[in-house]
C-alpha cells in the first residue's frame, strides 16, 4: 500500500531501479565512432514542438506543466481514446460514467467533474484543432487520425477560448500534405475477437491543395457476458470514425483548412458489479445475471466541422479564425445490479442528449521591437443548446422521467504577451489577462410515474443566470542557459455557474449556483543535460481553490437527491516530475512522477450553518502516480529492425466518492509492452509489424466506483493482446 514514508520509499526505489539499468546498458553499435561529436549529437533526444501558446514553439522552452505525445508515441503505447491517457500522464484521471461508459470524466491535479449533467461545465477543457468540446459525452470517441495530444496541466485562460480550472487537453490532427501522394493502412487484430482497421489517403492536387480522407473500424467484445436477454455482453466496443480535410494556400501569405469528422460509438453498457467496501474487494467478474431482460446497446454520435484560416499579414504579424459546429446525439442505457437483490434490478436508466454549438474565435498573433515582445490577442464566441430526457426506474419504486433544456452563450476577449529584453538575455516576463462573460439558461421539467400507475407532474422550473470574470496570468522567467529554463507562474482558473438537475426543490434549482475559482501558483524548472541525452523537467504548484460547486446531500434519506451550493474552499499542492534518458543510441527511457495532496480546507452547509468539512473528500486525486518506459532499438537486420518497448503504470489509492469515504479503489499497476518489426523490406512502401500486450500481469482493479443505494463498481479490462500490421507509402 502508497501511505506515509513507506509510500515514498517505494516510489524513490522504483525510480533508481528502473533508471540505473537504463544508464548501465550497452549500446547497439553505433556508425559513428563511439565518442565523437556525431555520436554524441546522434545519441540526443528528439526535440518536442507543441503550440500550447498559441505558436510552434520546443515543449522546453514552454513555461507550462505540459506532457505531449506524437504520433509515433500513440501508436507504441496504444493510445486510441481519451481514456487511455488516464495511465500515461500523472496528475490526469479519466474514469466512464457508470451511467454511459462513453461518458469520460476527467480531472487533473484533482479538479474535475464526476458528474455528467448538461447543465455543468467541465472543469477541464478539451479540444480538437482548436475548437473546444463542451461536453463530455462522447469523449471515448476514436478519432481517426491524431498527430499530436498536448496536455496541460493547472489552469488555462489567457489562451484559450473557453477557461479551464483543472487544466487542458489539446488534439491536434494531421494537416494534408501539399504536392504528394500518401497512404496508410493499419489492421490489428487480438484476443476478445478485437479488431480494428485504420486507412488514411492523402491527394494533392496541385501545389496548392491537397485533400485527406480517413476511415477507422474499430470492435473488441466485452469480458462480462449477458446470461440475460438483449445484446451478448456488457462492455463491448463497436465505434467508427470518419475524417475529411482540406487544405488550401491559395498565396503564400494564407492557409485555408477544413476540416469535418464524426465519431459513431455502438458500445454495450459497463458491467457494474455489487463491490465491498475498501480494502475488500470483488471478484472481477465473467457474466451478468440469467435475470437481465432486454439490455440494449448504447448509441452515440458526434460530429464537428473546423475551417481554420490563417493570413500572415507582415512577417511577424499572423491573423487567424477559427470556426466550428459541433452535434452530439447521446443515447444510452444502463442495468444496474439485476440479480444481486432479488431477480430485479436495483434501477434501470435510460437517457436521449441532444447537444449542437457554434463558436467563432479570432486571434492576432505576432511580435514587435526586433522581436522582443511575443503576443497573441483573442475574442471568442461560443453559442451552445441541448436538451436532455432520461427516465428512471428503479424496482418498487416511482419511476422519474426528467426533461431538460440548456441555452449557453458565453463570450470572452483574452491577450498574452512575452516580452525578452535585450538588456536582460534570458530574462522573460509574461502577463495574460482574460474576461469572460457566460449567459446561461436553463428549463426542468420532472413527471414522477407511481408504481400503481398514473403520473404526478411536478412543477416546472426555468433558470436565467448571467456570469462575468476577469482572469490574469503572470510568468516570470529565466533562460540560465540554452539548455535550462526556469520560471514562476501565477493564473487564476474560473468555471462559470450553473444548474442542478437533482435539486431537493424547484427553486433550487431555479436558482443554480456561481462559478468557481481556483488560484494557482507554480515553480518550474525545464533542463536538458549530458548533451541533450537527459531531459528533466520539474514542477511544484500550489492552487487555492475556492466558492467549490459541491453536492450536499439535503435528504437524508434520499442520497440521489443532492444541492449544488457555492460552499467548498480547499488547497492542492504537488509536485510534477518528468524525466527522458538516451543514454546510447538505441536505448530510451522516461520515468514520469506525480504528487498530489489535496484537501477540503472548509465546507459549509448553506441551510444550517454548520462545519460539514470532514464529511468530505477530494475524489480522483491519488497521492502518488507514475509511469515508466523503456525503449531499445536492436542492431539492424536483413529482415528489418527489430525495436521492443515496456512501459509500466502504477497509481496509489484514490477517493471516488467525495461524500462517501468507503468508496476507494485500492492502489495498483499495469504492465504493457510492444515488439515491433519495421522497414520490413516486402515490396514497395513502408511495412512494420507489431505484437503487443496490455495489461500483462493481467491484474484485478477498479476504474470507477457507483453509489446508488448499493455500492458497485466497474472493472478494468483484463489482459489483451495482439498484432498490428501497418503499410505505409
Amino acid at each position: 500500500m502508497f501511505s506515509g514514508l513507506a509510500s515514498r520509499r517505494a516510489i524513490a526505489a522504483c525510480l533508481i531501479a528502473c533508471a540505473t539499468p537504463a544508464f548501465a546498458q550497452d549500446a547497439a553499435p553505433a556508425q559513428s565512432e563511439p565518442g565523437s561529436t556525431a555520436d554524441l549529437e546522434a545519441q540526443g533526444l528528439e526535440e518536442i514542438v507543441v503550440t500550447a501558446q498559441k505558436r510552434s514553439e520546443s515543449l522546453q522552452k514552454t513555461p507550462i506543466s505540459i506532457m505531449a505525445m506524437t504520433s509515433a508515441d500513440i501508436e507504441k503505447k496504444g493510445i486510441v481514446d481519451i481514456t487511455d491517457l488516464r495511465s500515461q500522464v500523472p496528475s490526469l484521471q479519466v474514469t466512464p460514467h457508470p451511467n454511459s461508459a462513453t461518458t469520460a470524466r476527467v480531472f487533473i491535479r484533482g479538479v474535475g467533474n464526476n458528474d455528467d449533467q448538461i447543465t455543468v461545465d467541465p472543469s477541464v477543457a478539451v479540444y480538437l484543432d482548436g475548437i473546444y468540446f463542451a461536453r463530455g459525452q462522447g469523449l471515448s470517441a476514436e478519432i481517426a487520425e491524431i498527430e499530436r495530444i498536448e496536455v496541460l496541466r493547472g489552469p488555462q485562460g489567457s489562451l484559450y477560448g473557453r477557461n479551464a480550472t483543472g487544466g487542458a487537453i489539446n488534439y491536434i490532427t494531421k494537416a494534408p500534405d501539399l504536392g504528394e501522394f500518401s497512404a496508410k493502412q493499419t489492421f490489428t487484430v487480438g484476443n476478445y475477437d478485437q479488431f480494428r482497421t485504420r486507412t488514411r489517403i492523402n491527394v494533392p492536387a496541385g501545389d496548392k491543395l491537397a485533400v485527406e480522407l480517413a476511415y477507422l473500424h474499430s470492435e473488441k467484445d466485452g469480458f462480462v457476458d449477458n446470461l440475460g436477454t438483449g445484446v451478448a455482453r456488457f462492455g463491448d466496443q463497436r465505434r467508427d470514425a470518419y475524417r475529411a480535410a482540406l487544405l488550401w494556400e491559395p498565396i503564400d501569405t494564407v492557409q485555408i483548412r477544413y476540416t469535418y469528422d464524426r465519431s459513431d460509438i455502438n458500445d454495450t453498457p459497463a458491467f457494474l458489479v455489487a463491490a465491498p467496501f475498501y480494502p475488500a474487494v470483488a471478484d472481477r467478474p465473467t457474466e451478468g445475471s440469467p435475470a437481465v431482460r432486454n439490455l440494449l446497446r448504447n448509441d452515440v454520435t458526434t460530429q464537428g466541422h473546423n475551417l481554420t484560416a490563417s493570413w500572415e499579414v507582415a512577417d511577424n504579424v499572423t491573423i487567424k479564425s477559427l470556426t466550428g459546429y459541433r452535434k452530439l446525439s447521446n443515447q444510452t442505457h444502463q442495468n444496474y445490479l439485476t440479480g444481486v437483490v432479488g431477480p430485479f434490478p436495483v434501477f434501470l436508466t435510460n437517457f436521449d442528449q441532444k447537444q449542437d454549438q457554434w463558436s467563432e474565435e479570432l486571434q492576432v498573433i505576432g511580435s514587435a521591437f526586433e522581436d522582443q515582445v511575443e503576443y497573441v490577442f483573442g475574442a471568442y464566441w461560443f453559442d451552445e443548446k441541448a436538451d436532455s430526457q432520461d427516465l428512471t426506474v428503479p424496482t418498487g419504486r416511482s419511476s422519474l422521467d426528467r426533461t431538460a433544456t440548456v441555452h449557453n452563450t458565453a463570450y470572452a476577449l483574452y491577450g498574452q504577451a512575452t516580452f525578452r529584453p535585450n538588456f536582460a538575455e534570458g530574462l522573460y516576463v509574461t502577463g495574460g489577462l482574460r474576461w469572460s462573460r457566460d449567459e446561461r439558461k436553463a428549463t426542468l421539467e420532472q413527471t414522477v410515474l407511481p408504481v400503481g400507475g398514473g403520473s404526478i407532474v411536478l412543477a416546472p422550473g426555468e433558470g436565467d443566470n448571467d456570469f462575468e470574470d476577469v482572469s490574469p496570468s503572470l510568468i516570470l522567467g529565466y533562460n540560465v542557459t540554452p539548455e535550462v529554463n526556469v520560471y514562476a507562474k501565477y493564473a487564476k482558473g474560473y468555471k462559470t455557474g450553473g444548474y442542478n438537475l437533482r435539486a431537493s426543490t424547484i427553486e433550487r434549482f431555479e436558482e443554480g449556483f456561481g462559478p468557481e475559482t481556483l488560484d494557482s501558483f507554480e515553480i518550474g524548472i525545464k533542463s536538458s543535460w549530458l548533451n541533450n541525452r537527459l531531459r528533466a523537467n520539474l514542477a511544484v504548484f500550489r492552487s487555492n481553490y475556492k466558492d467549490i460547486q459541491t453536492n450536499v446531500q439535503t435528504d437524508e434519506t434520499n442520497p440521489a437527491i443532492t444541492d449544488v451550493f457555492n460552499a467548498g474552499k480547499a488547497r492542492i499542492q504537488g509536485i510534477e516530475l518528468d524525466l527522458t534518458a538516451k543514454p546510447t543510441q538505441s536505448l530510451t527511457f522516461s520515468a514520469n512522477y506525480a504528487y498530489l495532496d489535496a484537501k477540503f480546507e472548509k465546507i459549509v452547509d448553506p441551510i444550517s450553518g454548520a462545519d460539514i468539512t470532514s464529511r468530505f473528500t477530494f475524489v480522483e486525486a491519488p497521492k502518488h502516480t507514475l509511469t515508466t518506459s523503456a525503449e531499445y532499438h536492436f542492431p539492424e537486420m536483413s529482415i528489418g529492425q527489430l525495436s521492443a518497448s515496456v512501459d509500466y503504470f502504477m497509481q496509489s489509492k484514490k477517493s471516488t466518492s467525495t461524500a462517501d469515504p468507503r468508496y476507494i479503489i485500492g492502489d495498483y499497476g499495469l504492465l504493457n509492452a510492444r515488439l515491433t518489426l519495421s522497414d520490413i523490406p516486402v515490396g514497395f512502401g513502408n511495412w512494420r509489424l507489431s505484437a503487443f500486450g496490455k495489461n500483462l500481469t493481467d491484474k484485478e482493479y477498479y476504474v470507477a466506483h457507483f453509489n446508488g443505494g448499493l455500492p458497485a463498481a466497474i472493472f478494468g479490462e483484463p489482459r489483451t493482446y495482439g498484432l498490428e500490421l501497418t503499410f505505409e507509402y
